[in-house]
């Protein structure tokens, strides 16, 4: 193996989400290829850990035979106005659209408008899901559910509406919008709480917070729903865990959540992974050199990462 075996990078967004403007992560190279490892810098070490595990996994194992060519993914729509998110729909090529709704600051008419204009951009048979990261209590879920739902002329379903699990099962039990958990899978110490308390319809895995291919389809085999592969605002080579998982998935009856690089201003690989009539194909993109110097983090970044990456590995030994 030749070349360089890390690399720290930094990408701009090109337009504010989950409340930053710029991306950053690191690449880690193995005999497998590379994989990358960008958890949010406001993760502790313990957080990281499975972060890790998932750039590790695909840089020195590879994944699982994918039993599946190409993905469906839904494109996903910031907190924008209401004109934006329509010109998003409507160039994305894709027939679901995840739109992000209860936004601070922002007011349930704002979300209101959002789905009006997703549901013109997307025609009658486009599939609407929004994603509120528990943002509402249970009746204020209620209340703002049955809003968005006639909004969008059908909602598939709602991800994450409350913050807890217990929130989401009691909302489960007074609303006919299919409820998706998120937040309680991957930040919760038992993952498996969803299933126990009947909290959700659907599973949303992201495979950098869960640690890895593996990791995710054993939690999938257990879980018992149906799964929605997410991603983790990653590049293209993070975006390929997911499409890795995604293809490895014994059944896929929802378009999954990866269709997230064109958030980012530019990316790390000659062929950025982005959906082609609402699907990813199934490949590991090539890291490019080129955009590996361009998007080289500065200094004093690089070094926070490689300290960061010492102590988590150092702390949090695999």
């Amino acid at each position: 193996m030749s070349g360089p075996t890390s690399a720290v990078w930094s990408i701009g967004m090109r337009t504010r989400f989950r409340g930053i403007t710029v991306r950053e992560g690191m690449l880690l190279r193995g005999d497998a290829g590379w994989g990358e490892w960008s958890p949010f810098l406001e993760y502790d070490d313990t957080v990281a850990a499975p972060w890790l595990a998932c750039a590790v996994e695909a840089a020195d194992s590879g994944w699982p035979t994918p039993v599946r060519a190409t993905v469906p993914v839904n494109v996903t729509v910031p907190a924008v106005d209401a004109d934006v998110a329509h010109r998003i729909v409507a160039d994305s090529g894709c027939l679901t659209a995840k739109v992000k709704v209860a936004e601070p600051g922002q007011q349930l008419g704002d979300d209101q408008a959002r789905l009006e204009a997703v549901r013109d951009a997307l025609g009658p048979s486009g599939r609407i899901r929004v994603d509120a990261n528990g943002a509402w209590e249970v009746d204020a879920a209620m209340a703002a559910l049955r809003v968005l739902d006639r909004a969008a002329d059908g909602l598939e379903y709602a991800e994450q509406p409350c913050a807890s699990v217990e929130e989401l099962a009691a909302l489960r039990r007074r609303i006919g919008v299919p409820i998706a958990a998120d937040e309680s899978i991957r930040r919760a110490e038992d993952p498996y709480r969803v299933r126990d308390l009947a909290a959700a319809d659907i599973a949303v895995l992201k495979v950098q917070p869960l640690g890895g291919v593996r990791a995710c389809l054993r939690i999938a085999e257990e879980i018992g729903m149906p799964v929605v592969v997410s991603s983790a605002l990653e590049s293209s080579v993070g975006i390929a865990a997911g499409v890795a998982l995604a293809a490895a998935l014994p059944e896929l009856p929802y378009a999954c959540g990866l269709a997230t690089v064109r958030l980012l201003t530019d990316d790390l690989v000659t062929e950025p992974l982005v959906p082609v009539a609402g699907e990813l194909p199934v490949r590991m993109p090539q890291v490019s050199g080129a955009a590996l110097a361009r998007l080289a983090a500065a200094p004093d970044r690089r070094a926070h990462w490689e300290t960061r990456l010492a102590r988590v590995r150092q702390d949090h030994p695999s």
